[in-house]
């Protein structure tokens, strides 16, 4: 029998860590379509996805519109946490309360507000149609709507004008009541030929918002994520501080699905003390702990109840944990090390950091991850947290690590230090990222992304590409620093068209 490469346990049988940029997959044999890929996985014991793809819980990644979109294009969404328990329960309402098509927390502004400030919104954002409400927030009565056929033609030397002297008025605008159906909604706009459609209150407050724009693009959602009652699904993030288990209570109250005990180095009494709490009290959540890079951590929260578990330490783009805290693992050699010790317990595990690449996705799987979870590679997305901005003639936004200390200092220090430490040292930094369009877009270059090389392998599914792996069917080679090079983009003066 003819076979070229290494097994995978004969690559990380040695002692020496491994990054995923230090193997390459070798071809297996193409009979069957790419569309015809299978990317159904496990995130938990109970839960599964189709595709397996799960957001950070940064606060320049997810929250609730980044929970949506991950959901609607198979995945999960993971909230951070670096904000109180009661503004991280309703983002988790807003994504189980989401029906495809109605904008629950639409940007408004208020009569007080400028045709300057439209413009902005405009230039940031990507978009208009902005209503215009009492107080300039949702939940206030509905006076007028801002579009850019109010604008457009408006001369910049008069932007310092109030939006009250050009939006449509409230007595003008084309409105539906908080009972209406998405279908009653899409033929009133069809009806009426309008861009929006606010929806309002018996006190004609604004309660959401219906886009046609919107509308056009979500028809349908094949790979939705959704629970038992047809609701998305949705995680959240806790740390291990004793206060959070009034979070917990909260985020249960609110719906959530799983939640994520967000730890750096999730061996300890106190996550263990918290997952057995949060299985003894709520049997219906599933707890993914972490994070993990070595078997034995991984033994002590899997016997603490673990329904699945994050493996990485110090991998992250903007990490900086393994540089100060001298302790951590190469990601490759974690992810397969933990993959191998769980699947013997049935517990999942979620690849998470040092991916930064269609091609890192796709090793992390293949060397036993269930799913990956992404930071940097979401946050430059149009439902990643903030606002563009515009640095040297590039789209960007920022990003930074929870370890930060801009992140430390918004909130909580609680993931990486006690919160009484008055010394903070920073285990991540802050920087920016490209934009890189819409989240749904880009989840759907990673999904083609991803079958396409499993494609290339010869693998049909998930499960196949788990078992071929196990059986040492799909073969991989190490690779020198020269054939990283010649993997990799040489020899041009510039580039251009990648993602």
């Amino acid at each position: 029998m003819i076979q070229d490469g290494l097994s995978r346990h004969d690559v990380f049988k040695k002692s020496m860590g491994l990054t995923y940029n230090d193997f390459i997959i070798l071809p297996g044999y193409i009979d069957f379509t790419k569309d015809s890929v299978e990317l159904n996985v496990k995130l938990t014991r109970k839960i599964s996805l189709k595709t397996p793809f799960v957001s950070s819980p940064m606060d320049t990644v997810t929250e609730h519109n980044m929970a949506i979109q991950m959901a609607l294009y198979g995945g999960i969404g993971i909230i951070h946490n670096n904000c109180t328990p009661e503004d991280q329960a309703d983002m988790v309402k807003k994504v189980k309360k989401y029906e495809s098509g109605f904008i629950l927390d639409p940007t408004c502004l208020s009569i007080d507000n400028t045709i300057q400030d439209v413009v902005d919104i405009k230039q940031k954002r990507g978009f208009s149609g902005i209503p215009i409400t009492e107080n300039g927030h949702m939940g206030s009565k509905l006076l007028g709507i801002v579009t850019s056929r109010d604008v457009d033609f408006i001369p910049k030397s008069e932007w310092n004008k109030k939006v009250s002297e050009c939006m449509t008025p409230f007595d003008k605008l084309v409105t539906a009541h908080s009972n209406t159906l998405l279908k009653q909604a899409y033929n009133i706009l069809q009806q009426n030929k309008v861009g929006k459609l606010p929806i309002i209150d018996d006190n004609d407050n604004l309660v959401a918002l219906v886009s046609r724009t919107d509308l056009k693009k979500r028809k349908d959602f094949p790979l939705a994520s959704y629970d038992d009652n047809k609701s998305l699904l949705v995680g959240a993030a806790v740390s291990t501080h004793i206060s959070d288990k009034y979070r917990v209570q909260k985020l249960v109250e609110a719906g959530v699905d799983v939640i994520v005990i967000d730890s750096s180095q999730g061996n300890s009494s106190y996550q263990i003390e918290l997952i057995k709490h949060i299985k003894d009290n709520y049997e219906n959540v599933q707890v993914i702990g972490g994070n993990v890079v070595t078997m034995c951590q991984a033994k002590n929260l899997i016997e603490a109840g673990v329904d699945s578990l994050r493996v990485g330490m110090g991998a992250g783009s903007i990490c900086i944990t393994q540089q100060v805290m001298a302790v951590g693992r190469a990601q490759a050699t974690a992810v397969y090390k933990i993959a191998e010790y769980a699947k013997g317990f049935n517990v999942p595990i979620i690849a998470d950091g040092g991916i930064s690449s269609i091609g890192h996705i796709i090793k992390a799987l293949t060397l036993g991850a269930s799913t990956v979870m992404m930071g940097s590679m979401l946050a430059g997305t149009s439902d990643s947290p903030g606002e563009y901005i515009y640095q040297d003639g590039q789209r960007l936004k920022q990003y930074r690590g929870m370890g930060s200390i801009d992140a430390m200092n918004k909130f909580t220090q609680s993931r990486y230090l006690n919160d009484a430490d008055s010394i903070k040292i920073a285990q991540g930094v802050s920087g920016t990222v490209k934009d890189k369009g819409t989240t749904g877009q880009y989840l759907m270059y990673l999904i083609s992304g991803v079958k396409m090389g499993l494609q290339d392998m010869g693998v049909k599914s998930m499960d196949m590409l788990h078992s071929w792996a196990t059986k040492g069917k799909i073969r991989f080679e190490q690779q020198t620093p020269s054939a990283q090079f010649e993997g990799g983009v040489h020899g041009l003066h510039s580039i251009s068209g990648q993602k």
